[in-house]
């Protein structure tokens, strides 16, 4: 019963206070997060990322040693950055797809498919001794994995507007991870003939000198296969089992056909209809983004491997390992403890905003570095400090999904944004490593070119931060 002006009511056999017409809504309460499958989905984005990531720390080597550079160690930078660009050339056109598969079919199908394609393309790496091998390989991946953006959408049917900051702050934490991973894997087992000569005294591994690292880089994903397989639960609404059948066939007949029909009139929307400010600028800024941070990912080992009479550290696969491993790991550790706290204290835009901030001291740390091991001749504790300015790089994106204008058409809404992204990623390899090897062999702007370029873009992406929403869509009214 309920009484007048406010007075407590019963329901349910529970006593409700009633709020006064001045009181202040209280906040909806934080729904718990489904644990099991968002640790799925945390398991995919580690194994994934481990295998991508365990690359780098001797794919600058493996230019080398294929012979396509004939000896010039400043085109290198070129040739690994066309690899990444053909990656993410090869999946631009097909995320989207996927996407809009999973929107058909499920997420969990689609998710099994890009893990059998990721460790078939990391098998054929392992292969490789020609370069067009090594971008064939790559691009196999790129083709048959959408799961970048699918696991995300996956991630947001498991979360609502009260813990979806939570759960989005979990996947860069599970990415820098994967990160730690591979690029430990990756320079510990890269060449095993050389550094356990006695253990692979096969011809075999000399050979093929990065196939350990490969195969065991890809186990994970084969074991991560079937551990999705068996446990994980669908997520598409239109795909899951039906968790009662006390209702009438007709009763159920008739919510089944609205469904039906909900999904097809979703699904059939024209993608033009979409594209309204409101979803274009979020989807432009996460475009920006992938390029800067693929262009920083990939200027990183080139820097760490270059020689140092061209402005680089000159460090073995080894040792690029452990110090990209060290800093992936310092990145997690910062993000785990303060990120989600960050999110929910000052909210997506303001961090974001303060995170992209961040990229001109990250480009500007660069030059210092390489004048620092000119001047005193070795790498000391004040490159360590300008290599932390990475840690605040990493932000969330989950702009995409709070700009969707329904939620029964996020799948094609972060596909959208995947496809910009991969374009984004696509470019910004090739064309910052080829800039950094011009303007090192030209000695443009004293071999700076580069970084200068890079800044001028952050500021425009700082300037897309500043048209993104205040607040984010409460997606659950």
């Amino acid at each position: 019963m309920v009484t007048s002006s406010g007075s407590p009511r019963i329901a349910n056999g529970e006593t409700i206070v009633m709020p006064l017409v001045h009181a202040t809504v209280p906040r909806k309460p934080k729904t718990p997060l489904p644990r099991l499958q968002i640790g799925l989905l945390l398991m995919l984005e580690i194994v994934e990322t481990t295998a991508s990531m365990s690359i780098y720390p001797y794919i600058n080597q493996l230019i080398r040693e294929i012979g396509i550079t004939r000896g010039d160690d400043a085109a290198v930078g070129y040739y690994v950055g066309l690899i990444d660009s053909l990656f993410y050339l090869a999946q631009a056109p097909t995320v989207l797809g996927w996407s809009r598969l999973s929107d058909h079919i499920g997420r969990k199908p689609v998710l099994l498919i890009g893990l059998t394609g990721a460790c078939i393309s990391m098998i054929c790496f392992g292969f490789s001794t020609t370069f067009l091998s090594l971008v064939m390989s790559r691009c196999m991946w790129g083709v048959l994995n959408g799961n970048i953006g699918v696991m995300k959408i996956a991630m947001g049917e498991l979360t609502d507007s009260t813990n979806m900051a939570q759960g989005f702050a979990l996947i860069p934490i599970a990415w820098l991870t994967g990160c730690f991973a591979g690029s430990l894997m990756g320079g510990m087992l890269a060449r095993p003939q050389d550094h356990w000569p006695k253990l692979f005294i096969n011809p075999f591994w000399g050979k093929y000198p990065y196939f350990l690292a490969c195969v065991l880089s890809a186990s994970p994903l084969l074991l991560a296969f079937f551990i999705l397989l068996y446990f994980f639960q669908e997520t598409l609404s239109s795909k899951r089992r039906p968790r009662s059948t006390i209702a009438t066939p007709s009763v159920s007949r008739g919510i089944n056909d609205q469904e039906a029909f909900v999904q097809q009139s979703t699904t059939d929307t024209l993608l033009w209809s979409l594209l309204t400010p409101t979803i274009v600028i979020p989807i432009a800024s996460y475009a920006m983004l992938s390029f800067l941070d693929t262009s920083f990912r990939a200027l990183m080992p080139l820097f760490l491997s270059t020689p140092t009479h061209l402005g680089g550290m000159g460090l073995t696969p080894s040792s690029i390992g452990l110090w990209l491993a060290f800093s992936e790991i310092v990145d997690g550790l910062f993000q785990a403890l303060f990120l989600a706290k960050l999110v929910d204290w000052v909210g997506p835009k303001h961090l974001f905003c303060v995170s992209v901030s961040c990229f001109t001291p990250l480009m500007v740390a660069f030059p210092i570095m390489s004048w620092l091991v000119h001047t005193r001749g070795m790498v000391d504790h004040a490159i360590m400090y300008a290599l932390l300015g990475q840690l605040i790089l990493a932000v969330t994106w989950d702009m995409a999904f709070a700009s969707a204008p329904a939620k029964n058409v996020l799948g094609v809404v972060n596909g959208l944004s995947q496809t910009s992204a991969s374009i984004a990623r696509a470019l910004g390899p090739v064309l910052t490593t080829s800039l950094f090897a011009f303007s090192k062999k030209h000695n443009i702007l004293n071999g700076n070119a580069v970084y200068v370029v890079l800044i001028i873009l952050s500021g425009v992406l700082r300037w897309l931060c500043s048209q993104l929403p205040d607040e984010v869509q409460d997606r659950d009214e």
